[in-house]
């Protein structure tokens, strides 16, 4: 777990906002969705594409955020592939909640505890919830045409 007091950019956030994968947009998804944070006006777009099995099978991403937001962009799509739009919603969810304060342990996501440092900085949770928010939302619009 890491410390409260860090640092809220660090050399982790700006490894992950370096890196972000599928970082184009989709030529032709089977839905898409855009989240923008009214607070600081980061915008990210998620594309997406499910195999048969409901499942993403192919992302894509416009990323116009701040660090924060763009390492969570990062880490939400390093792992998106392969996982059901039901998942997608679980992890925002988790994400929300633990921003909100309800749990003490970050989400069971990979990597999620690089924003323990943003916990007291309620201003920057909207950025942070960005690409989960878009995504769950992209993946439920894919699956609901079918």
């Amino acid at each position: 777990m890491r410390r409260m007091d860090a640092p809220l950019y660090n050399t982790e956030i700006l490894r992950l906002a370096a890196s972000i994968p599928y970082h184009e947009r989709l030529a032709a998804p089977m839905a898409s969705s855009e989240k923008r944070s009214p607070i600081c006006g980061s915008r990210v777009t998620v594309d997406v594409a499910l195999d048969t099995a409901g499942r993403v099978s192919e992302l894509g991403m416009l990323v116009r955020a701040c660090a924060l937001g763009q390492a969570s962009a990062s880490l939400m799509a390093a792992h998106a592939v392969g996982k059901s739009a039901e998942e997608l919603a679980e992890a925002r969810d988790a994400l929300t909640a633990w921003l909100a304060g309800e749990h003490n342990d970050p989400p069971d996501w990979p990597g999620l505890d690089v924003f323990t440092p943003a916990l007291a900085v309620t201003a920057r949770h909207p950025s942070i919830r960005l690409a989960f928010e878009a995504a769950a939302e992209a993946a439920a619009a894919a699956q609901a045409r079918g």
